[in-house]
């Protein structure tokens, strides 16, 4: 690991964590929790096997990363995030935050995974609807699947599939992350292909209730300015 050789916070941060791939680990760590390292590589489409281990080892090395046994039936190593790693989430957020406008920027073949909704959906949506009982939406983007749970006040994501969720959205990641942060209404997104099925209660009780900044929100595919 190389040092910029700086008497900078910043500068020593980035001697820990401005590698190549480094923080996109602590966003999957972040996102899903302890897991494999096969798990771990599903989610960093692009990253070659030596270099994700040469990565988890500086990871482990500066004190972020940890190695855990799972219980049986698993029986197997998973890495999580230390109390030093996870004080890296405030700073994945701020530039999750910050990099929403460049959403506008989508390629055919970026590639997508479930659980990179869930910045999105801390970011944007709010339970509007706190005394109704639980509901849970079932999303599908792209062939990836994820749920989102409202209840008392809380709105949580959850990986997989739930077929016994009150609602069912279905469309391409652009135009899921477009609902999600506000940049297009429910009956807008459904005029550009959006599927609902089920519940559209419980679809609008999570969504924002008014638009957000210029610039804060993911345009839909053709919207952007």
């Amino acid at each position: 690991m190389r040092s910029y050789g700086q008497y900078c916070s910043v500068a020593k941060a980035l001697d820990v964590v401005g590698d190549r791939w480094t923080l996109l680990i602590v966003r999957e760590l972040l996102s899903r929790g302890p897991c494999r390292y096969t798990d771990l590589r599903s989610g960093l489409p692009g990253i070659a096997t030596n270099l994700l281990a040469d990565r988890l080892r500086e990871l482990e090395a500066a004190g972020l990363v940890e190695r855990e046994d799972a219980p049986p039936p698993i029986a197997t190593t998973l890495f999580r995030l230390t109390e030093r790693g996870a004080g890296l989430a405030p700073v994945i957020d701020a530039l999750g935050r910050w990099g929403v406008p460049l959403m506008r920027d989508h390629r055919a073949e970026d590639a997508f995974r479930g659980q990179w909704l869930r910045l999105p959906v801390r970011m944007f949506l709010a339970d509007h609807e706190p005394d109704r009982p639980a509901s849970s939406i079932q999303i599908h983007a792209g062939d990836q699947s994820v749920v989102i749970d409202a209840d008392a006040g809380r709105v949580s994501l959850r990986l997989g599939a739930d077929p016994d969720a009150d609602a069912t959205v279905t469309g391409t990641p652009p135009r899921i992350l477009a609902l999600l942060s506000g940049g297009l209404g429910l009956a807008d997104a459904e005029e550009q292909g959006l599927r609902v099925a089920g519940s559209r209660e419980a679809v609008l009780r999570v969504l924002p209730r008014t638009g957000n900044a210029a610039g804060d929100s993911v345009p839909a595919e053709g919207n952007a300015s």
